[in-house]
């Protein structure tokens, strides 16, 4: 069997790939694939191992040999999965795999908003803690955790490892109704819940009932001081009515690690707003990336080969 992986660099140049040779009889490893290139490496490939390179429709039908995908990642929404299922390719994702890191993120990004951290970090960079008559500052009203309420979209392994950790902070934690099934869930809906939260974690996918959740007029109905974290897919929130309410003081903080068009190529509103006085961070897509996680990440996608290997013997 011949596997190639078509953008090993999303990977990390640390992370020991040793596990995945010694999986199939070869494997050639590329770092980077661009479009045009995706069929020459693939064509006499039996699998395809890739993160997020794009195998679309047209390009499954010119691969006669290719029988398995392993998709470095939980989403497949790279893959063309109808015309995979229509060719009897099997295609195999890996998930949780990074769940202790994205909790870690999440917590991070909650820490640092309700500190008010990148507004200190800001006036202490422009001299004004230097200037002060007090002893310290005391120009950004802050957000203990504890005994605050947190709502999490999204009940899974990710959502539940955030309830944990904000639970040992103290704060009373409420996962919402399934977006699209409020009527035939016990869960309260987000909508009732906007009101009386603190801080909304998401950790849902993205789909069609999930696109924009957070619009604007949800964003009208949160207290002044609430705060709003995306660890899962941009477009979850509309960002730009975010950093709207952000700015126009509905919001108390806005954090987020993911975007709409990634890499955003094209720039975004919310990284050009990085340059003013908001209790606003925007990381890139980080909060997987921990060694363990992406070790984790080869550990899986290596028990998905051996298992499908195993069902063809």
């Amino acid at each position: 069997m011949k596997a190639v992986i078509l953008d090993a660099a999303s990977l990390g140049d640390d992370i020991d790939l040793s596990p995945l040779h010694a999986a199939v009889d070869h494997l050639e490893v590329h770092a980077h694939t661009a479009v045009e290139k995706r069929q020459e490496r693939l064509g006499n490939a039996d699998i395809a191992i890739t993160n997020k390179v794009v195998l679309d429709g047209d390009l499954l039908a010119s691969l006669p040999d290719l029988k398995l995908i392993c998709v470095l990642a939980t989403g497949t929404n790279n893959i063309d999965m109808e015309a995979a299922r229509d060719r009897g390719i099997e295609v195999r994702n890996v998930s949780a795999y990074g769940t202790a890191s994205v909790a870690q993120h999440t917590l991070m990004l909650m820490l640092a908003l309700a500190n008010r951290l990148p507004l200190y970090m800001r006036d202490v960079a422009a001299g004004r803690w230097n200037e002060s008559a007090l002893f310290c500052l005391l120009d950004h009203r802050t957000l203990q955790l504890a005994d605050k309420h947190l709502v999490i979209v999204g009940h899974g392994e990710l959502g539940r490892a955030v309830s944990r950790l904000a639970e040992a902070f103290g704060m009373r934690v409420t996962f919402a109704a399934r977006p699209g099934n409020e009527a035939q869930d016990s869960r309260p809906s987000l909508a009732s819940l906007a009101g009386e939260l603190d801080v909304l974690s998401l950790h849902c996918p993205l789909t069609d009932q999930t696109r924009h959740l957070v619009d604007a007029e949800m964003l009208t109905r949160f207290k002044p001081g609430a705060l709003l974290i995306n660890c899962a897919r941009g477009g979850i929130i509309d960002e730009k009515a975010a950093l709207d309410a952000l700015r126009g003081g509905s919001i108390g903080g806005l954090g987020v690690d993911s975007l709409p068009e990634e890499p955003p190529r094209q720039g975004h509103a919310l990284i050009e707003a990085m340059d003013e006085a908001l209790n606003l961070i925007v990381t890139p897509h980080s909060a997987w990336i921990s060694p363990e996680a992406r070790a984790n990440v080869v550990s899986l996608t290596c028990d998905n080969l051996h298992q499908w290997l195993a069902s063809r013997a």
